[in-house]
């Protein structure tokens, strides 16, 4: 009798038959899709959400205050952190939704992969159009799409009409496939408008890439709202007061942690607001408190690193990897720092379509060290030597490890006057952070 095959063992032969990187054009899917007769124009309703940075924090807030009013809700992330099973998350009437069950996915898959009959495709494509059979298939209220790579390109933004467009903020990141300016990726994000639908504008940190989404949005006739002109956020008292032309609300902090989730918070509220679900505010509360994000500012409280760490170390695993996620883990951290001194760790590795300058740049005269480690889970993983290089050209001490056990030893051994227990955030890589959560037995749920 043949073995039974899970779906990543599917997904490795498709690996393995078509390429694994990003090929830009909407021309292949669409003929796939086609053939499976457009699952993707027989969705809930959609918010199909782009952005540099943000992007999986506004989705687990949509997905959560949507929940806690009982909806059912359709989640499309990616990449996934531990297993392919992440990308897939299916609704349940009541209650939380749930990735969906390997036997589902591999029947999925191999429709897909026989529809699209050994043409010339990419995984991601392929794997997309899983996302519109699956979400397709199985009835929900709602759906989270989020974008893979840009916007205008990228593989899921062949939905004709979604709910809501949401651009949460842009920076610099995939400079080879989106452009070496802020404003060119705006654009790219952009693409995702589609005439006459509402657009939700997130914090944009620079007035061009704002600027091109709106002038891309007004161009469309689309319904346009603009963090920080529109709608606001802003903490007070402990509290999250939003504020749009509906009046204010008083709101519970987000359970994400970081000053910057006030701002992806509001962002969230808008768009459902835009997308037409007049969620009662206790829904919203309980969504903002139920919130979570695996991998992305996780306090890590138990497993294996726990022994590996220096004794009463505080542990943070975030899988930000450009110069503005730097910036906000930086800034994350520091807050953690007003409430209680404790010196600064890093223990990071890296691919090489990244800036790890740019990144360690944000924390120059904060860290006391860092620990450079290689990438497992990627062909393009930068060498920790070079990698502890361009830590040192951003300013910080730094040195090679073999891997994560081996740098919480030699912290250890070097540092073993310290004033107080380390804090020590892990970083830099996607790939990095799910071998840390899967070793750690943390798999997203």
């Amino acid at each position: 009798m043949a073995m039974q095959t899970t779906a990543a063992d599917e997904i490795e032969q498709l690996m393995r038959l078509h390429p694994k990187g990003f090929d830009l054009s909407l021309d292949r899917i669409r003929a796939l899709l086609d053939k499976l007769g457009n699952p993707q124009d027989h969705l809930p309703p959609t918010i199909h959400i782009a952005g540099t940075n943000g992007k999986g924090s506004a989705t687990a807030f949509c997905r959560a205050m949507l929940e806690a009013a009982g909806l059912s809700v359709h989640v499309h992330t990616s990449p996934h952190l531990v297993h392919w099973h992440e990308r897939f998350r299916l609704g349940q009437k009541g209650r939380r939704g749930a990735l969906v069950s390997d036997a589902v996915l591999v029947d999925a898959i191999r429709r897909v992969a026989d529809a699209n009959g050994g043409a010339f495709i990419t995984v991601f494509e392929i794997l997309t159009a899983v996302t519109f059979v699956l979400f397709s298939e199985h009835p929900a209220d709602a759906a989270v799409i989020e974008v893979g790579l840009g916007g205008r390109f990228d593989a899921t933004n062949v939905m004709a009409h979604p709910a809501v467009s949401l651009i949460m903020p842009v920076s610099l990141d995939h400079q080879a496939y989106l452009g070496d300016r802020v404003e060119l990726i705006a654009a790219e994000k952009a693409g995702i408008i589609k005439r006459g639908t509402p657009v939700i504008i997130g914090y944009q940190e620079q007035d061009a890439a704002r600027d091109t989404i709106l002038a891309t949005a007004q161009r469309l006739g689309c319904d346009v709202s603009v963090y920080g002109q529109d709608f606001h956020a802003h903490e007070e008292h402990g509290r999250l007061v939003y504020q749009d032309e509906s009046g204010l609300d008083d709101l519970p902090l987000p359970q994400l942690p970081g000053r910057h989730q006030l701002a992806n918070a509001a962002a969230a509220i808008r768009a459902l607001k835009a997308a037409g679900y007049d969620l009662p505010i206790q829904h919203i509360e309980q969504g903002l408190q139920n919130a979570e994000w695996s991998g992305r500012m996780q306090y890590v409280s138990s497993g294996p690193i726990i022994d590996q760490a220096p004794e009463g170390a505080e542990i943070w695993i975030d899988g930000g990897h450009n110069p503005a996620a730097g910036q906000v883990i930086a800034e994350m951290l520091a807050e953690q720092e007003e409430k209680r001194p404790r010196p600064l760790f890093l223990i990071s590795g890296m691919i090489n379509t990244k800036d790890p300058v740019g990144y360690f740049s944000a924390f120059a005269g904060m860290a006391r060290h860092v620990y450079t480690v290689p990438v497992t889970g990627s062909d393009a993983g930068i060498d920790p030597v070079l990698l502890a290089e361009d830590a040192a050209s951003a300013g910080l001490s730094a040195q090679p490890a073999l891997n994560v056990a081996q740098a919480m030893r030699l912290m250890r051994k070097d540092w073993p006057d310290l004033e107080a227990p380390p804090r020590i955030l892990i970083g830099g890589s996607l790939y990095m952070i799910g071998d840390v959560l899967a070793d750690n037995g943390l798999t997203p749920t």
